[in-house]
């Protein structure tokens, strides 16, 4: 597990790093700067970041651990054909710097040729396949998935996409900000078309062209509330029936063109969104179609192209809209791509060098006793009746957990990597996981698949699989301690795996059975009271001002925030179980208070301006502040453990708490 473990062995007592405190800070006025006030001046935002927390910090411990595996792979003679030849050539072709500037737009121009040979619609729709099955994705996206009401089968899903910026919300606003924003990406629009060799007077025509393709898609797209809802973005149909809503674009060709002769059944997230893209199909001239798709070729694969082009993403994506100040190092951007397109062959030899035995084990019983303690406070709840509980607790046995690393490995033999260049590189990997995914499609579930590699710091619920997923890499410090104290874990990866589990139980995941099926399991009354119980919490998150004016978004977060929620209570209590009842205070802090500091310390933070805003608009997650003080004014633990009272800004008076799980 690296050097950063070797430190926390020493005792048992240091798992809680008592530099990381501002005991200047009443934790009763504010507990985020009082646990993490220490480590945010320690730990200020490096320029290449927008954000800057324990998560991001952990995550540059992987980035290392995955370097030190790169220098080993390179350093010695690898075999043709095989993972450490295809890990070594696709970083070494990233990092040689020399001769991608030297080919400068060479390896993208048969892209180019392609879409300049564009005659007709036809082709146009054509060109839409091709750049689809090597990973880039204009005019809309299309995926495989379990199919949300028969989770045992994977099915075929087109959604709504083909935006430059971030989201619909960024060309529908018209506050100031937006507006600024929507400027600096028509000038970017324009110098990357310069970039990419057209004159100014024609740069800016295209990036007129473009903006206004993607503003007409941003118009009829559902904002992200609105995607929220599972029964919203889930319109069953055939190929008769998206013909019939879209009847100007050829969907059969579509189909066949990725290599699907019979696509059956598949699900139209939108279906206002893809009537317009037939609409568009027939009204936009096909001379417009070919800046949109070029200009798609250029964003998609700008970061893999010389530094002129480089640097004006960065300028748009990086400064711009999260407020970064330096571009990352390139071995960071390299080894980034490298670890996308052989996610799972990295990850392999990772887990050999970084994975101890003893962290799974004690894994699985900290998973073991969460089960068991929100098993138990679904019976006791008050607010919910019986038939409702009973299904509840059916779904939480049912939960499947998957701890480091898959059991089976995927089969890279069929992706080809070689010295030519870069871009064909990522074009090749894009092309792999394309036709690895439709490859899927109407077949079985594999349930033994991940989301994530092993080398990710994070974890995730799948409501289709019903199951929770910890990565080998998050469990490391801060958020776990092979040797730490039982309090210091469960406030770190208890809350992780309570937070996780809760998942299946919050706004969105409620609404999946026990087999992952989109299906009511519900009493009316009991989902009017949950309703009621999540609306005080999502209230309470409105009520926080993020920045000046800009209020958090507490609808948007609900399902995050629930969980957050729901993994302190599930924790705490099962905590409360394995303690004895004479642990000794450690470095001066009860056991009860080292739960809380530790979770605290998970959500430790400093983050830029832009970043703030970018993330309230986009991120389902509550900024890391918030994810602190918002979940634990709703504990009467906490108020305990540190002696909340009345007129202290974290408490609440006790109607206005929120009890869920």
């Amino acid at each position: 597990m690296g050097s950063m473990a070797c430190k926390q062995e020493a005792s048992k007592n240091n798992s809680l790093d008592l530099a990381n405190l501002d005991a200047t800070v009443n934790p009763a006025a504010d507990f985020d700067n009082y646990a993490n006030g220490g480590w945010k001046k320690r730990f200020p935002i490096p320029d290449e970041k927008s954000r800057f927390g324990s998560f991001d910090l952990l995550a540059d411990t992987s980035e290392a651990q995955v370097k030190t595996l790169f220098k080993e792979i390179a350093a010695k003679k690898q075999e043709p054909g095989s993972l450490g030849q295809k890990i070594a050539d696709f970083y070494k072709t990233g990092m040689d710097s020399a001769k991608i500037e030297a080919n400068g737009l060479a390896p993208i121009q048969p892209l180019f040729d392609q879409i300049n040979s564009i005659q007709n619609k036809e082709d146009v729709m054509k060109e839409v396949v091709d750049l689809h099955t090597k990973g880039i994705s204009p005019l809309f996206n299309f995926f495989s998935r379990a199919d949300q009401k028969n989770s045992t089968m994977e099915i075929a899903y087109v959604y709504q996409g083909g935006l430059g910026m971030p989201d619909r919300d960024y060309y529908m606003k018209d506050d100031q900000r937006s507006k600024d924003i929507q400027t600096a990406y028509q000038v970017h629009l324009q110098k990357m078309f310069v970039l990419s060799g057209s004159d100014e007077a024609t740069a800016k025509a295209n990036a007129d062209v473009v903006y206004g393709i993607e503003k007409r898609l941003a118009a009829v797209s559902m904002t992200r509330l609105e995607q929220r809802d599972p029964y919203k973005i889930y319109h069953k149909m055939n190929l008769e029936g998206i013909q019939k809503i879209s009847p100007d674009y050829n969907w059969t060709a579509y189909f066949q063109g990725i290599g699907l002769q019979n696509p059956g059944d598949f699900i139209v997230g939108q279906p206002n969104f893809v009537t317009e893209v037939g609409k568009m199909i027939k009204d936009v001239p096909v001379d417009q179609w070919k800046v949109y798709l070029k200009w798609n070729v250029v964003n998609s694969l700008a970061t893999n192209l010389p530094t002129a082009i480089v640097n004006q993403n960065f300028d748009f994506y990086g400064k711009t809209l999260t407020g970064s100040v330096a571009q990352r190092p390139r071995w960071k951007r390299v080894q980034g791509e490298t670890d996308n397109a052989l996610r799972e062959a990295i990850g392999q030899m990772y887990v050999q060098r970084y994975f101890p035995a003893e962290a799974k084990k004690r894994m699985l019983e900290l998973v073991g006793n969460l089960k068991v303690s929100l098993g138990e406070r679904i019976q006791q709840l008050k607010w919910m009746g019986d038939s409702t509980k009973a299904k509840a607790i059916e779904k939480l046995n049912a939960i499947n957990v998957k701890i480091g690393y898959p059991d089976k490995w995927r089969d890279y033999s069929s992706l080809e990597v070689s010295t030519d260049s870069y871009v064909a590189n990522v074009l090749r990997a894009g092309n792999f996981d394309f036709n690895f995914m439709v490859s899927k499609i109407n077949k079985p579930v594999d349930r033994t698949e991940w989301g994530m590699s092993p080398q990710t710091v994070n974890a995730y619920y799948n409501p289709s699989m019903n199951e929770i997923v910890f990565p080998a890499a998050i469990l490391q410090p801060p958020f776990f301690f092979v040797n730490g104290d039982d309090a210091v874990n469960y406030g770190g990866i208890g809350v992780v795996i309570g937070h996780e589990m809760t998942h299946g139980f919050d706004d969105q995941g409620r609404q999946y059975d026990k087999v992952g099926n989109l299906s009511d399991w519900w009493t009316a009354e009991d989902s009017k009271l949950f309703g009621e119980r999540t609306k005080i919490l999502a209230n309470q998150f409105s009520n926080f001002t993020v920045l000046d004016t800009i209020k958090a978004n507490g609808e948007l977060c609900l399902g995050e925030n629930i969980a957050d929620l729901g993994g302190l209570n599930v924790s705490y209590y099962a905590l409360k179980k394995v303690l004895t009842g004479n642990e000794k205070p450690i470095d001066g802090f009860t056991p009860d208070q080292r739960f809380f500091l530790s979770y605290a310390h998970i959500w430790a933070q400093n983050i830029r301006d832009k970043e703030i805003i970018r993330r309230t608009k986009e991120d389902v997650h509550s900024l890391g502040h918030f994810r602190v003080v918002g979940p634990l004014r709703n504990l009467p633990e906490f108020y305990q453990a540190f002696n909340v009272k009345e007129g202290d800004p974290m408490f609440l008076n006790e109607s206005d708490r929120a009890v869920i799980w």
